[in-house]
């Protein structure tokens, strides 16, 4: 479907896999650029998930913002639905790393979680994970 693809095109980019209905290429990766592009409040759509961990773990929508702002889209999930997703290191606005996890289409950013990465589960630089 045409909308569809322009959706996906507006977020995402560089890596291509072909639409099993059309056989046309679609864009499968996140651009940092266009999600900085609607990084304001306004622009994010927030999931009952994300609501409630934001809640737990004392995360503001503006250490998202901020976040996504300064951060480096560090790992991406192509495959999932509706639409491709990404995982994001930043740091909030107290100067902590935290990690976002968005997905997005031409007019909102879905904020899926966000969570302070701990050593146990990552390695020193947060961007990688341990084994």
């Amino acid at each position: 479907h045409p909308r569809v693809r322009r959706q996906r095109q507006m977020c995402i980019r560089d890596r291509y896999n072909k639409d099993k209905e059309s056989g046309i290429r679609i864009d499968l990766m996140i651009s940092i650029d266009v999600l900085r592009q609607l990084n304001t409040a306004n622009h994010y759509m927030i999931t009952e998930h994300a609501r409630i961990r934001l809640f737990e773990r004392n995360i503001t929508i503006d250490d998202v913002i901020c976040c996504v702002e300064n951060g480096k889209i560090i790992e991406q999930y192509e495959n999932d639905k509706p639409f491709p997703s990404c995982l994001i290191l930043g740091v909030e606005l107290k100067g902590k790393y935290i990690h976002v996890v968005v997905s997005c289409n031409e007019d909102y950013i879905y904020l899926i979680t966000a969570y302070y990465p701990d050593e146990q589960h990552w390695q020193d630089n947060f961007k990688t994970r341990r084994n």
